[in-house]
């Protein structure tokens, strides 16, 4: 079976966090990882495919740079990668951005298509929707177990009343929660053994993909202005001195609250 992962390099979480106020975009020229729930999904790919072989090639749209952070996933198992790097893909949404991966997608015909359910940089957790419906394949998500016997998909989905469990047939599309592993630590052999394993970057030519249909100009949203949150309003701290819950209770009542 043949495995696609979507992953995406996003800001290290440790790294402080910029806004270019030309761009209206993101900074992302400091620390990089790839974004947390990815490393879920690469884990889950490998797992299938150590137990009912096939190939897990990691797909990703970003500056050339992102090759650094795809290695890890290289290094944990994943055979190879590929990725769109073209400056004309620079600030791309979600239209934009689902247009350019489905099309890689397209070119690779993987048998299951695996997300993290969110980028950390990003938060939408609705990429893997408009690529599924660009792709008109079944979806998944919020997965927390997964399994397949080659012609269905299985995943025991999270609710806020439980799980569901759904079934759909192969090829489809399965973004992954949190919960459904723990991603493993690669080994000394596999992160030197990652360096040469098949690291292809493509454009957007490549794909088929007008430069109109992508970056700012394929995109449908626009960020007008950008601005600090409103300063919070009048505070009152209340030392516990014994007599805190008095304190709190009057504040209450003299606001009637209570």
């Amino acid at each position: 079976m043949k495995i696609a992962v979507c992953v995406k390099q996003v800001p290290d979480a440790t790294a402080a966090k910029r806004i270019d106020p030309e761009t209206k975009r993101l900074d992302r020229s400091g620390e990089a990882a790839l974004n947390a729930t990815d490393l879920n999904a690469v884990e889950e790919a490998i797992r299938l495919k150590e137990a009912q072989g096939g190939e897990v090639v990691l797909v990703s749209l970003g500056p050339e740079r992102a090759l650094e952070s795809l290695r890890k996933a290289l290094a944990m198992g994943a055979d190879r990668a590929v990725l769109v790097a073209d400056e004309a893909a620079a600030g791309s949404d979600l239209v934009a951005t689902s247009r350019i991966l489905a099309a890689a997608l397209e070119r690779e015909q993987a048998d299951l298509v695996l997300f993290g359910q969110a980028s950390s940089d990003g938060d939408g957790a609705v990429l893997w929707a408009a690529v599924a419906d660009r792709l008109r394949r079944p979806l998944i998500s919020q997965v927390a177990a997964l399994t397949t016997d080659g012609s269905t998909v299985t995943g025991k989905r999270q609710t806020e009343h439980g799980y569901d469990t759904i079934s759909a047939p192969l090829p489809a599309v399965v973004a992954v929660s949190d919960a459904i592993n723990e991603p493993r630590y690669p080994s000394l052999k596999g992160i030197m053994g990652a360096k040469s394993k098949p690291q292809e970057t493509l454009s957007l030519a490549d794909l088929g993909v007008d430069a109109a249909e992508a970056g700012e100009a394929g995109s449908r949203t626009t960020v007008l202005a950008l601005g600090p949150p409103p300063a919070r309003g009048e505070s009152l701290k209340i030392e516990d001195d014994g007599s805190a819950a008095q304190k709190i209770l009057d504040y209450l009542v003299e606001r009637r609250l209570l």
